[in-house]
């Protein structure tokens, strides 16, 4: 292509003063005759042609009636003479601006605003007097606290940032927006405390999103984190945390951290994330400083006995010359017909089958769901030889503890290096298990955060300030 050509594709992106330019390029880049959604209608403003551009369903419409009044009961005389006067005087509206290009009112009608050209003028006068449907802030399901607020973030992504504001009013907040996605134009919102966070991160955050080429954000957040930290697929534990309650997502942000909303998600992704900061929950915050540690302490505690508890037990069943006297009643009493190590690997599906069927399930068949498979799986299933009833006291002990915490990410990377624990001890006793640690150990502490730092501190490096801080609940200190 000739430089003369590239230079007269460039001006025709531009907006012109006659209408029927702009008309014949709109709709060439908006399939007005195919889309029954589009908005496509022309009237005369001040005794000249003009016509509106927007998308049905996305458009308040008793706002766009009164501004469409006082622009079409405009008398000639009284026009102004350049757009930002017209803008100014006929417009009275809070969200309203001039666009120049194509690009600029093309992506401004898919994202809902409402368009008008005049003929006249150069530019095509942008209102954003958009609404979208959205459910209401309710409790989010597996989030619920006993105290505390009872709202949650919803699929718009305004609402959230509204969310967050409610509870930060400074002037420190900063809240960004840019879109994502050659197709789908996603909106994404950085939020920060100018004044708290590290700024050599948000540039590295703000960069790596500018970097990023895809068609669209098809899976919402996790397509966005899959392409900010695209290495060590192989390590579960979650890099990000993941919050659907704004009391929550206000608090990290006063700690310095960095958080990232997805248009049409309804959950908050906070970075840098340790481990710790993945395990706390709501719940430690809303009680006394006593009952706070008590609640951390003892998600920790069963989050470590998920993981270790069923590998442990098989290996002192493998080994029952280990097993002390006192402990001799750990020991399966009934005819084992299968190995204990294929009844624990199946009862780990057989527990996720169950959730999935529990997701997948119409309300009000949960009831008989859940009857159905305590007595199959639980009682007929003893009964039939399948599984031992010490097998499934300790898989059961293993499928309550996942609800402890309400890190999705984190009980499934539990999961796998449990079931890894398993197939390793089954195999190769107890240098098997010992390796599965090792494993296990290696997977945490050689772990990083988005920011490269430690996925344990203050473990490594050690800080006891900060460590006793992670572990018990302290007492709010008045500034």
């Amino acid at each position: 292509m000739s430089a003369g050509t590239s230079n007269e594709s460039e001006k025709q992106r531009n907006l012109t003063a006659g209408i029927e330019a702009n008309i014949s390029v709109m709709n060439r880049e908006l399939p007005v005759d195919r889309c029954f959604d589009i908005i496509f209608r022309c009237f005369e403003a001040g005794g000249r042609k003009a016509c509106l551009y927007g998308i049905d369903g996305f458009i308040k419409d008793d706002t766009l009636l009164r501004i469409m009044q006082g622009i079409m009961n405009l008398k000639p005389e009284n026009l102004p003479k350049t757009p930002e006067a017209f803008l100014n005087k006929l417009i009275p509206y809070g969200e309203a601006s001039v666009a120049m290009t194509v690009e600029e009112v093309t992506q401004s009608v898919f994202m809902g605003m409402s368009c008008i050209f005049v003929d006249g003028y150069t530019g095509c006068f942008v209102i954003d007097c958009r609404t979208y449907p959205a459910r209401s802030v309710d409790e989010p399901m597996k989030e619920k606290v006993l105290r505390g607020s009872r709202d949650g973030f919803v699929e718009t992504i305004v609402f959230n940032t509204a969310l967050i504001r409610r509870r930060i009013r400074d002037v420190h907040l900063i809240t960004e927006i840019t879109q994502l996605g050659d197709a789908s134009k996603t909106d994404i919102a950085i939020c920060y405390m100018d004044d708290r966070v590290d700024h050599q991160l948000l540039t590295k955050i703000k960069e790596r999103i500018k970097s990023i080429t895809v068609d669209a954000l098809t899976m919402n957040q996790e397509s966005l984190a899959e392409c900010l930290y695209p290495g060590k697929w192989f390590n579960p534990f979650p890099k990000f945390k993941y919050t659907e309650r704004p009391d929550t997502t206000a608090a990290h942000i006063l700690e310095g951290n960095i958080v990232i909303l997805v248009d049409n998600s309804p959950s908050a992704m906070i970075l840098p994330s340790s481990v710790f900061d993945i395990l706390e929950e709501a719940d430690d915050y809303y009680f006394p400083p006593i009952t706070g540690t008590y609640l951390r302490l003892s998600r920790t505690l069963i989050t470590f006995m998920a993981m270790l508890l069923t590998p442990l037990w098989l290996l002192l069943m493998q080994n029952t010359h280990w097993i002390p006297e006192w402990l001799s009643f750990i020991q399966i009493k009934d005819e084992i017909n299968i190995p204990i190590i294929f009844q624990l690997l199946i009862l780990e599906l057989a527990i996720d089958g169950l959730r999935l069927a529990s997701l997948n399930t119409p309300s009000m068949l949960t009831t008989p769901l859940s009857v159905i498979a305590a007595l199959v799986i639980g009682e007929f299933s003893v009964n039939s030889g399948w599984f031992n009833s010490e097998t499934m006291l300790y898989m059961a002990f293993v499928a309550l503890s996942n609800y402890t915490q309400s890190s999705f990410e984190l009980g499934y990377a539990i999961k796998f290096i449990r079931i890894i624990l398993l197939i390793l001890t089954a195999i190769f006793n107890l240098w098997g298990f010992i390796a599965g640690v090792a494993l296990m150990l290696g997977c945490i502490v050689f772990n990083k955060t988005i920011a490269g730092k430690s996925y344990i501190y203050p473990l490594i490096p050690f800080s006891w300030r900060e460590l006793k801080r992670r572990l018990f609940r302290i007492r709010l200190e008045h500034r």
